[in-house]
């Protein structure tokens, strides 16, 4: 057999014929396509870009999602403003979750077209949504948002009374204290609404930036229903500081009393319903310390509570109160200023009725401990609930200021409407 021996020169001209071949092969396999698509010189016509987009958009879903607030939102709404909806499509998933990793509670709506959380969001957190929606052919859409929600420094709240559910007597107006100056009263004002199933008229007043009160011209009808509604969520009372409550709030109105203190004769009438129930021996203000005149309501009730004479200015040369009693029994606040109506023991029991000897307050004979009910002090106590009316009278001093507690009744109806920014 004979041995053939190829040397390399033609070794290198085989092999670039045999690629040559291969690269014509190649070639045909990445340019052919059959007979669709060939032109003359063996390429095809690309499609432009806008033809891409066209086909492409067929193949998206249909649903168009939503979210509130928008991508990159600040101070927003804690309560409102988060939320999914979708046109075209269903929701099938939406999670929400704060910066931290903390998942946010939230439902999806029996129709599939809207989501929002829960509960109320904290105040100064980022919040994320992610949401997936499907259109009737299947095709899923997908939307995300981040936000951040409200801070408390431009925030503001206001704490009322009286408490919801409570029952109070027909003296008790609806009072907002809010955290922060208010620049707008108006639109705060617009916010909140208070209403009586009696159907009086209720206006509010404000006493200044911080402070409105709402009351009817005459006191509350007893027996009737009073509502407060606050919806001040997102409403601007001061140049970007935002209002984030929203709350329904309802209490009763009890019996009606009134209870008339006459400084001068130093007895104390009690009316229920308009019917006397009883009369009291007091002893009010001395001539040295007067007690103030006027509708006073009853703001607070302690059984047994510490009066120190240096917190309302009562000093002695040393600075220190000239008087401290720390168990003071049976007191109702009846101002901001230190006016109570309280039961006496430390006092002789002859004052009663023929002396005004107190720094101001109203006293009613009592017992050491508070726990005699057959005191004055005590049944007057225990007769007694916050929003019933005092009213003193023939004393020397001047009519309290409607703001000094929960006083407004002392403003007449025409000058009380004047607050208002409504």
């Amino acid at each position: 057999m004979e041995k053939r021996v190829m040397t390399d020169g033609k070794r290198r001209r085989g092999l670039a014929a045999a690629a040559a071949v291969l690269s014509g092969v190649l070639v045909l396999s990445a340019c052919s396509d059959g007979d669709k698509g060939a032109g003359a010189s063996g390429s095809a016509t690309p499609e432009s870009q806008a033809q891409v987009d066209e086909a492409a958009a067929q193949k998206a879903s249909k649903a168009q999602i939503t979210i509130s607030p928008k991508n990159g939102a600040q101070n927003a709404s804690i309560n409102n403003d988060a939320k999914v909806a979708v046109a075209g499509g269903k929701l099938t998933e939406v999670t929400m979750t704060s910066a931290e990793g903390g998942a946010v509670k939230g439902e999806i709506a029996a129709d599939g077209l809207s989501w929002k959380p829960s509960g109320q969001l904290e105040r100064a957190t980022v919040y994320k949504i992610a949401a997936t929606a499907v259109d009737a052919a299947g095709l899923e859409a997908h939307e995300n948002s981040s936000f951040t929600t409200v801070s408390k420094a431009n925030s503001f709240i206001g704490n009322f009374t009286p408490e919801d559910g409570s029952t109070v007597g027909v003296g008790m107006p609806v009072s907002i204290n809010f955290n922060k100056a208010i620049k707008d009263k108006k639109s705060v004002q617009g916010g909140i609404t208070v209403s009586s199933s009696s159907g009086q008229e209720v206006v509010g007043h404000w006493f200044n930036s911080q402070r409105i009160d709402f009351r009817p011209d005459d006191y509350w009808a007893e027996g009737s229903t009073v509502t407060l509604k606050l919806a001040l969520d997102g409403v601007e009372g001061a140049p970007g500081v935002f209002g984030v409550q929203q709350k329904t709030v309802t209490f009763k109105i009890g019996r009606n009393q009134v209870s008339t203190v006459d400084v001068a004769t130093k007895t104390m009438t009690v009316k229920q319903d308009g019917k006397t129930v009883k009369t009291i021996p007091i002893s009010a203000g001395s001539p040295e310390n007067t007690t103030y005149n006027g509708q006073m309501v009853i703001s607070e009730k302690f059984k047994e509570t510490r009066m120190n004479g240096a917190t309302v200015g009562f000093t002695d040369s040393d600075g220190k109160g000239e008087y401290d009693i720390k168990d003071v029994p049976h007191a109702m606040r009846l101002s901001t200023s230190g006016t109570f109506i309280h039961g006496n023991y430390w006092g002789a029991r002859s004052i009663f009725g023929s002396a005004n000897t107190s720094h101001g307050c109203v006293g009613l004979a009592d017992a050491k401990g508070a726990n005699d009910p057959n005191q004055q002090g005590a049944w007057f106590f225990d007769n007694s609930i916050v929003g019933d009316v005092v009213i003193v009278k023939n004393s020397k001093d001047k009519t309290i200021a409607p703001d000094n507690g929960l006083n407004g009744w002392n403003m007449n109806w025409s000058d009380w409407k004047a607050g208002s920014e409504a």
